[in-house]
């Protein structure tokens, strides 16, 4: 049997796979290009003109006189529900009690939502919150017998927030 050992020139191919594999190509390139718009990190917008840097202590008493601020308010309206009825004494106490907590936590940094009285009496916290602890929030809360005045207790958290440094 005779073999052909010819080459056939490429014209004489289908002109529907050269535009198949062009169509590819182009695919292969658009995904990328999607890819890599998609996954690019976001430019930052430029940097307006600089702030003026403000003094750090006014910043700070700022900051607190807006935390003393927040406090009073929950207080408030902690003794508005208890003068409506909507609170009874009991929970009137065990609500101070995590918001003083709450309050010395955030002024402070000092873990007071979580340690124990003998622990913050170790850590020398001042008196006034040992003092609404032990003598308003625990007894109204670990003893039903004992009736402490939510008002007093209102008037003490009132000082906490007031006095703390």
């Amino acid at each position: 049997m005779p073999v052909d050992n010819n080459l056939y020139p490429p014209y004489q191919y289908l002109p529907g796979w050269f535009f198949l594999a062009l169509g590819v190509v182009i695919l292969a390139v658009a995904a990328i290009l999607i890819v890599a718009r998609l996954t690019r990190p976001l430019i930052e917008p430029p940097a307006g003109p600089p702030v003026p840097a403000a003094d750090p202590a006014m910043l700070t008493a700022q900051a607190y006189g807006a935390l003393r601020a927040e406090y009073f308010g929950r207080l408030d309206q902690i003794e508005s529900e208890y003068r409506s009825g909507t609170l009874q004494p009991h929970d009137v106490h065990a609500r101070l009690s995590g918001l003083v907590r709450a309050y010395v936590n955030e002024y402070s940094g000092l873990e007071a939502p979580v340690l124990t009285f003998t622990e913050l009496s170790r850590r020398g916290v001042p008196p006034v919150l040992l003092d609404a602890l032990g003598r308003y929030y625990y007894p109204s809360q670990f003893d039903p017998h004992t009736m402490v005045d939510p008002l007093a207790g209102i008037a003490i958290a009132r000082q906490v927030v007031t006095t703390w440094n």
